[in-house]
């Protein structure tokens, strides 16, 4: 070893002061900057960190977006269900307005017409057909009802007769039935007429009034009351109201055409008039 350095000693000595001179050089040029070794090993790491830290940022948002997608729904069944709550409430409060409504309309009726016997009465079921209209209602005999009864609604307009009648139910005719007949009278002009249903109205919840006095001067809108000449109806209750005039298929009369006041399809809720005093 001593005769390595003894030969050798100049040529180390030259290497050390070569391999110390590329360092001063070194440092004078990249002063301030990683070596090349911590510069490699950064270049190679840097996408990898990167990488890892995206996907631990898209972790994150998976979950908060889950955890809140939970919350967004548990958050819509409540607001659902409230609705739902505030729905059902609105439908009560309208049917409340409407029960109001309608027994204002009946105190009214009453005081207006006192001289009726009236028997309330639901519409348990309906039979409307080309040929016919009928409905059945839930009182019969034993609450005194009697075929040939009129039928109201709680405004007292007309809506038929009692045809048939069984121990807890009855079956009413509408005023649009093709067998409906009944004196009629123009409440404007005071003048006579037949109101009576009609095979080809009766699709569309009408009837006509026919036998009109010449030169009667009818416009739509004018009210047809009953005349309550036969006994069957009472006198002044409201049948409809004219839409239009039309001429016979002869030629040589015209006929009115008659929206009923009473609201048919809509009906739940009628009123049998058992008696009342007939106006001579």
């Amino acid at each position: 070893m001593k005769d390595f350095f003894r030969h050798n000693g100049g040529l180390i000595l030259l290497i050390a002061v070569l391999l110390t001179a590329i360092i001063a050089i070194f440092s004078t040029l990249f002063g301030g900057l990683a070596n090349p070794l911590t510069n490699l090993w950064t270049v190679v790491t840097a996408p990898a960190k990167e990488l890892s830290n995206r996907f631990v940022d898209w972790t994150e948002g998976v979950y908060n977006y889950s955890f809140r997608y939970e919350e967004l729904e548990e958050e819509n069944a409540a607001l659902k269900k409230q609705v739902a709550e505030l729905e059902k409430d609105a439908a009560r409060g309208a049917l409340a307005i409407q029960e109001n409504d309608r027994l204002r309309a009946l105190l009214g009726l009453r005081e207006r017409r006192a001289d009726f016997d009236l028997e309330s009465a639901t519409i348990i079921s309906r039979s409307t057909s080309n040929w016919e209209s009928l409905f059945t209602i839930s009182k019969g005999s034993i609450h005194d009802v009697a075929a040939g009864d009129c039928v109201i609604d709680e405004n007292g307009a007309l809506v038929g007769v009692v045809t048939e009648v069984g121990v807890n139910w009855s079956s009413v005719r509408t005023l649009i039935d093709a067998d409906t007949e009944m004196g009629g009278l123009v409440a404007r002009t005071d003048s006579a007429a037949i109101a009576e249903g009609d095979f080809s109205l009766m699709e569309e919840g009408k009837l006509k009034l026919t036998y009109l006095p010449e030169n009667t001067q009818l416009i739509a809108g004018d009210l047809v009351l009953t005349s309550g000449l036969n006994g069957t109806y009472p006198s002044g209750l409201v049948i409809g109201s004219i839409q239009e005039l039309r001429t016979e298929a002869s030629g040589m009369s015209q006929y009115a055409i008659l929206a009923p006041k009473a609201d048919l399809p809509a009906l739940k809720q009628v009123f049998i008039i058992k008696d009342f005093q007939i106006v001579e």
